[in-house]
């Protein structure tokens, strides 16, 4: 009997598995082999579970690997389980609701602190400069606040004096937005048509600025972007930090959200740009560059200067 048969018998009557119920059953796996792995008495049984628990999906086109296998392996046996571009999103909504409850819900006189390290690779000569960005934004706008955009600090006067930026950056603007990923997506879409380049593009300027989203919205926007056709995986992705990561983007476009394999983390975005300058009415390229954006902290505190 081969593998794929023994799995379809093992869990003939049993129901299809939640999304939850696999990642519980993938880090009990992860215990086991730490117990069994280095006698190589690691059951064939425990393995073929597992290929059930991570829906058999070794050789899914497009997948991201989240979860192996240690111990001496044999030709026969379930090595690898992956997940699609809108599966790994939609496990990243699940952790970021995780890990969000703890962010507590901004007053309006408070501020919103952000840390962003970047760093930018110039492809002819391979130069590489890094940032470490602090910015402190006022939560409802009634406030000047300071924001650091590659090392410049900006002093941005209150909301209503200076112009607005979009996505909004202020608390109680974001709090309007929709949770419902369906709607979500629209509001990315800018209000009409095909789902796409242009939803992918808002959300991200809406993850790239210094903002802390109101609970529910980082979720609902990595949902919506599950939603898009066409999005696509990078198995072989690094973020600022040097974290190796997966990479989920849209063709043609130069920006790509960076998640830890493993856990779904939300790292950071990876960019493709060039500094440019106008020549007869239109703007020319030049140095171009490879830019990563990393996520170090985010809070709220009660004044600028003020750190979590």
């Amino acid at each position: 009997m081969d593998d794929l048969t023994a799995v379809r018998e093992m869990e003939a009557d049993v129901a299809p598995l939640t999304d939850a119920a696999r990642t519980a059953a993938r880090a009990r796996l992860r215990r086991a082999i730490v117990r069994e792995g280095r006698s190589g008495a690691l059951s064939r049984r425990i393995v073929l579970r597992v290929a059930v628990a991570g829906t058999a999906a070794a050789a899914v086109a497009g997948g991201v690997v989240v979860a192996n296998r240690g111990g001496s392996e044999t030709a026969d046996t379930p090595r690898l389980t992956t997940l699609s571009a809108a599966q790994l999103l939609r496990r990243a909504a699940d952790r970021t609701r995780a890990d969000g409850a703890g962010i507590p819900i901004p007053r309006d006189d408070q501020y919103l602190y952000t840390r962003t390290y970047i760093t930018r690779t110039y492809v002819k000569g391979g130069k590489r400069r890094t940032w470490t960005d602090e910015s402190w934004m006022s939560v409802d706008g009634s406030k000047p606040s300071r924001r650091q955009e590659y090392g410049k600090v900006h002093h941005d006067p209150p909301l209503g004096e200076h112009e607005v930026m979009w996505p909004p950056t202020e608390y109680a603007k974001l709090a309007k937005w929709p949770t419902d990923p369906e709607k979500l997506l629209k509001t990315l879409n800018l209000g009409g048509g095909r789902p796409g380049k242009m939803a992918f593009g808002q959300a991200c300027l809406l993850m790239q600025g210094p903002r802390v989203m109101p609970p529910g919205l980082q979720a609902a926007t990595f949902e919506a972007l599950a939603r898009i056709p066409g999005i696509r995986i990078d198995r072989r992705a690094v973020d600022a930090l040097g974290r190796q990561g997966v990479a989920v983007s849209y063709p043609e476009m130069d920006f790509s959200f960076i998640f830890d394999p493993k856990t779904y983390v939300y790292l950071g975005l990876r960019v493709k740009g060039s500094t440019g300058y106008p020549v007869d009415g239109k703007l020319k390229h030049r140095d171009w560059y490879h830019e990563m954006r990393a996520r170090e902290e985010l809070g709220v505190v009660d004044r600028i200067g003020q750190r979590p």
